[in-house]
């Protein structure tokens, strides 16, 4: 459950979800709308999102690292060149992880929705977060 207080800091932030399971997009959608947040998706895979990012407005995005045969690094590429914030989720370890963001925000699957929250809040007010990779 999503306290009350919390709804405030996601309030018509724009969070571009990425998760190529359903069920768990489903959820951290479900998380996000309940503190107050405007979810874009989700989207399962690279060309989705690189879709919803020109069609749609965002302030965020929650990334999944790995979407099947694929990374997400092309997604954050574009969200890189945009200076949009982003944050990672991951079923595998962190340290395995490889590619041009390897400096971002990550957190392992599942996610608790308090630190999931309190990252996008202090992701869309500029500042740091400690993701699971630190």
């Amino acid at each position: 459950m999503v306290h009350e207080a919390t709804a405030v800091q996601l309030h018509g932030l724009r969070v571009l979800v990425v998760e190529d399971v359903a069920l768990l997009a489903w959820r951290v959608c479900e998380v996000l709308v309940k503190a107050g947040a405007e979810v874009v998706g989700p989207a399962p895979d690279v060309a989705g999102a690189l879709a919803l990012l020109d069609a749609r407005e965002v302030d965020a995005a929650v990334l999944d690292m790995n979407l099947g045969d694929e990374t997400a690094d092309p997604i954050a590429d574009v969200l890189a060149a945009r200076d949009l914030p982003f944050l990672f989720l991951t079923g595998y370890a962190w340290s395995d992880m490889e590619g041009r963001h390897a400096t971002r925000p990550a957190f392992g699957k599942p996610v608790k929705p308090a630190a999931l929250i309190q990252a996008l809040a202090n992701l869309a007010a500029g500042r740091p977060i400690v993701g699971d990779n630190a």
